[in-house]
């Protein structure tokens, strides 16, 4: 297949370098894949159409993100949480121990036969080596990734990842560690369109991704700037001095009681210094009613990922934590938003620092940084002082289309892309069509039957047809529901509710949140869990008193009681969670 290419010698993005069909068909055969492209070129599509493949056939497949908004496109996990990696750059073998004694963690890494890892350029080279380090030893096996197949996924022209100051990109590559030597993935380069709506707006993407961007190209972008994008858009920015001054400019506009928040800190004073370099939430968050605001963690327990965006619609009283911030999210969602830990543990898993905050920061403007993995209807950008390169396709390539950009000006580095990443895209370019010629035509059922064996996964016509009817009628599984049958496994297995919170890293409230939804909607029996019949028939009683009185401070707004004024009239006092849990059998 020729490329074309152009004066310059740069070349040119080919019509076709390799079509889904093609990838799909080596993905099937267990070849480890590195599947790349441009945005909206069927990346995500062609992951899951794999996905729903593997699952009719019973094949367990670990679905995982380099960041928490990236997770949520396929309702997956992050990478770090899933291989148990954290934050760490390296892992002992008493680490690796320990890891082992985590159950819940020891029954995944065991079990798993597929791997995937999406927006694979933000994870650093040295946590792709950990995770390869943590499935060897799981697996028992000196293989790359101790033999699963391992799927990975993204676009290196994104920007690198966060590392180290004066660190340079070719140590934080992905593509330049030693895993990926080791994993040996098949580039399967997809490049046909499905996601912009826009022609103008892929040809300039695709443009920079050639670095031949055109004078039509450079129009185009300069005239963006007289777009009406009408009033709810997203400013992003290079730089965090310009976004923090917006935030704070709209913060002063309104006109409403402000309320601040400050960070309670513990540990180590140098550790205390890395904590706050690295967690996005402010030291100080001042916050009002109507105050735009993005989420700066994960928690897919409540509904909010690293990136989810919301508006302050009112603040209430919280038993344990006081004045707290109540967020309706852009999908409609209402949460009230309780403090967050960040920690550090030593060798023996004891927190040594800790930072605990309300997740949230003010989002009226973000950082092209933080904007990765989100797609947005409109935005206001401004590339003037671009730092890094790549800075600007990321920003562009956020938008559906070019009418929803305003384009305040850039810079001559805004359009640049870094030196490596071209390298390696030209290379894997070049890998990706040596693939489509050798395979576009072979067939490889063979392979594909063996894999599904290999993995313990069914052949049999009439179950994966009986299969993928339920998946079809399932539709999406949702963080909620994901992170509920995990909760619900555990307690099946016997596990109580401190040591189904402290497998899961959740607070023993979150559980008794997750048995009362499995109770009332999966009809799952809790009795085990019964506190005794003393302390239900205190609270009965209790309850039923303050439900008679109505006195409205003891109700919230949606008509519920509050934990308070029954745990203030239990004696001798109880805890929150034990009167937490005795309403689960009295409501």
């Amino acid at each position: 297949m020729e490329t074309n290419s152009v004066s310059d010698g740069l070349l040119l993005l080919p019509d076709e370098i390799m079509k889904q069909e093609t990838a799909l068909k080596l993905l099937k055969a267990g070849e480890n894949v590195f599947l790349t492209g441009s945005a909206g070129a069927g990346k995500t599509y062609t992951l899951n159409q794999y996905i729903n493949y593997l699952k009719a056939r019973k094949v367990p497949v670990a679905i995982t993100a380099s960041t928490g908004i990236a997770a949520t496109h396929m309702n997956g996990m992050t990478i770090h949480t899933w291989a148990g990696i954290g934050i760490k750059d390296s892992l002992s073998d008493d680490d690796l121990k320990r890891m082992k004694q985590r159950k819940y963690l020891k029954e995944h890494l065991e079990n798993a036969q597929v791997l995937i890892i999406d927006e694979i350029s933000m994870l650093h080279a040295k946590q792709l080596n950990l995770v390869n380090q943590v499935l060897k030893y799981f697996k028992e096996s000196d293989e790359a990734f101790g033999g699963i197949q391992v799927i990975v996924a993204g676009d290196f022209f994104q920007l690198p990842p966060v590392g180290r100051n004066g660190e340079a990109n070719r140590d934080k590559f992905c593509f330049m560690s030693e895993a990926w030597v080791e994993a040996k993935f098949r580039v399967c380069y997809l490049t046909e369109q499905h996601r912009q709506d826009d022609e103008i707006l892929n040809q300039i993407l695709n443009a920079i991704r050639a670095q031949s961007i055109q004078a039509e190209h450079i129009r185009a972008l300069q005239q963006s700037r007289q777009h009406d994008i009408g009033e709810t858009f997203t400013r992003l920015y290079t730089h965090n001095m310009d976004v923090d001054n917006i935030n704070y400019q709209h913060l002063n506009e309104i006109d409403n009681e402000s309320h601040q928040f400050n960070a309670v800190l513990d540990g180590n004073e140098k550790l205390i210094e890395t904590l706050k370099s690295s967690v996005r939430a402010p030291e100080e968050l001042t916050l009002k009613k109507h105050a735009k605001v993005m989420f700066v963690k994960n928690n897919f327990d409540l509904g909010y990922i690293n990136g989810s965006l919301g508006e302050v619609i009112g603040f209430e009283e919280d038993d344990q934590n006081g004045i707290l911030p109540k967020v309706k999210l852009t999908d409609g969602t209402t949460l009230l938003v309780e403090p967050e830990t960040w920690s550090i543990e030593n060798e023996a898993g004891k927190v040594i620092a800790s930072f605990q905050q309300i997740p949230l920061r003010l989002a009226w403007a973000i950082t092209i940084h933080k904007s990765q993995g989100m797609t947005l209807e409109a935005a206001e950008i401004n590339l003037t002082h671009t730092f890094e390169k790549g800075q600007g396709y990321v920003a562009l390539s956020r938008l559906k289309s070019l009418n929803g950009l305003k384009l305040l000006g850039f810079n001559d580095q805004a359009l640049e892309l870094d030196s490596l990443a071209i390298k390696a895209d030209r290379r894997f370019q070049e890998l990706s069509t040596e693939a489509e010629v050798n395979f576009e035509n072979v067939d490889l059922t063979t392979q594909q039957n063996a894999f599904i064996r290999h993995c313990g996964g069914t052949l049999n016509p009439t179950e994966i047809s009986r299969n993928e009817k339920k998946l079809s009628k399932g539709g999406k599984q949702s963080y909620a529901t994901a992170t509920l049958d995990e909760t619900k496994a555990l307690f099946e297995e016997g596990y109580d509710i401190e040591d189904i919170a402290s497998e899961r890293g959740l607070t023993p409230a979150t559980i008794i949140n997750h048995l009362a939804r499995l109770h009332k909607e999966q009809n799952l029996d809790i009795s085990v869990a019964h506190p005794g019949d003393e302390v239900v028939e205190e609270v009965r009683k209790i309850y039923k008193k303050l439900q008679k009185r109505q006195n409205p401070e003891h109700f919230t707004e949606d008509g519920s009681i509050k934990l308070r004024p029954i745990v203030e009239a239990t004696s001798p006092r109880m805890a929150y969670d034990q009167v937490r849990l005795a309403l689960l059998f009295i409501e």
